[in-house]
């Protein structure tokens, strides 16, 4: 059973006993005042009246409970009172008034610390144990209000340990979702940074690199390398500050992920001119959360940067695919390929391909790997459309 099926169960349980007890004090009254006018009692108009004044103050403290608040013990201690003044003037109704004590007993443990409620158990016990004095009195209709008030302490005190505990397990769940949730986000984080920052970072190193040898013999390649290079630090920058707020990628200002793809692959082609990139989209384009739209980019980004940096590829296809109930993307290269599974030393490769995946099953979707050493790669990734509608031009 779960925590918060127990917590309902024993806040039915609780509502039920309160019901329970505050009943069984308005019908011990009732019933007392019945008798007692049967009997014909000389303080009878007395003790009615003070019946009157215990039942509504009682109602009127259940009523305002919360309201009440540190003037609780005064509420609970005026009961007691009048309760006391009953027992007093009424003798013969001894076996009746005592019933009283088992709802009071109650109040007394939700209402008093645990050492004033527990002193206070004994006062009542005491007194109860006072009106077996009374000539009028029945032994065993005393001591069982007695050995109820005890048991009504010893179940209260056992629910209280209970819902302390039902608390406590809520407590350490709540941290550990909340820990979770902050693992997740920082894995989240992790795969932006390595998906964007890192890769555009290590593509502008390589072509810092290439210019700092092309500058003796080529110096005006060298430098539109340092401006190509410039420029791209530059939409980076910009996008390092979105990241900083919510970490929307720059890229999909316009919520197209095929005119982000198209982006996507000039800016490699410019990475690394030598290489050819091709970039196609095929089928009618459906409208996507930008989370997953933002994921697929990142994969497909990821894997054009694998291209670059460890196939050494010369040829690379980007394929954006909508057949109305998936979008599929695929990346394509003839470079020097892998052995999938294949333990990878380096902690900056293996982390790319592990994020893609993350990332496609994110979203319900399919991640595949396709490579063999010396035949390429192909890297395929497909997310299920969720209640999404054709877009319309025009």
């Amino acid at each position: 059973m779960s925590v918060a099926t127990n917590a309902a169960v024993s806040r039915r349980w609780q509502l039920g006993a309160s019901v329970l007890l505050h009943g069984l004090f308005f019908v011990v009254i009732t019933v007392a005042a019945v008798d007692l006018l049967s009997i014909g009692d000389p303080l009878c108009p007395q003790v009615i009246s003070i019946m009157v004044a215990l039942s509504t103050a009682y109602v009127t403290g259940l009523a305002r409970w919360d309201r009440l608040g540190r003037w609780r013990p005064v509420w609970v201690a005026a009961l007691l009172v009048a309760w006391l003044a009953l027992v007093v003037l009424a003798p013969r109704v001894h076996y009746l008034v005592a019933w009283c004590a088992v709802p009071l007993a109650c109040l007394v443990l939700q209402a008093l610390r645990p050492v004033a409620a527990q002193l206070t158990l004994t006062g009542i016990s005491a007194v109860l144990v006072f009106t077996l004095q009374a000539p009028q009195s029945d032994p065993m209709g005393v001591l069982l209000p007695i050995g109820a008030v005890w048991a009504a302490a010893v179940m209260y005190r056992r629910q209280q340990r209970l819902l302390d505990e039902l608390h406590r397990t809520r407590d350490e769940l709540a941290a550990q979702q909340r820990a979770a949730g902050a693992l997740a986000e920082r894995s989240r984080i992790a795969r932006d940074l390595h998906d964007t920052l890192t890769q555009e970072l290590a593509a502008s190193r390589t072509l810092l690199q290439a210019a700092d040898r092309e500058w003796e013999r080529s110096p005006d390649q060298a430098r539109e390398r340092v401006r190509t290079v410039a420029r791209y630090l530059g939409d980076n920058l910009i996008e390092a500050r979105r990241m900083i707020v919510d970490l929307t990628p720059a890229a999909l200002d316009a919520d197209d992920l095929s005119e982000a793809l198209a982006e996507l692959c000039a800016r490699a082609r410019s990475y690394d001119p030598a290489t050819e990139i091709r970039c196609a989209t095929a089928g009618a384009p459906v409208p996507l959360p930008p989370n997953t739209t933002s994921d697929l980019l990142r994969v497909v980004q990821g894997a054009l940067a694998n291209a670059r940096d460890h196939a050494k590829a010369h040829h690379v296809t980007v394929a954006l695919r909508y057949d109305g109930h998936e979008v599929a993307v695929e990346v394509r290269d003839d470079g020097v390929g892998f052995t999938p599974g294949a333990t990878v030393t380096s902690s900056q490769r293996g982390f790319g391909l592990n994020s893609m995946r993350d990332r496609v099953r994110a979203h319900g979707g399919e991640f595949d790997v396709t490579s063999a050493p010396g035949r390429g790669t192909v890297i395929h990734a497909r997310v299920p459309v969720v209640h999404a509608e054709p877009v319309t031009t025009g």
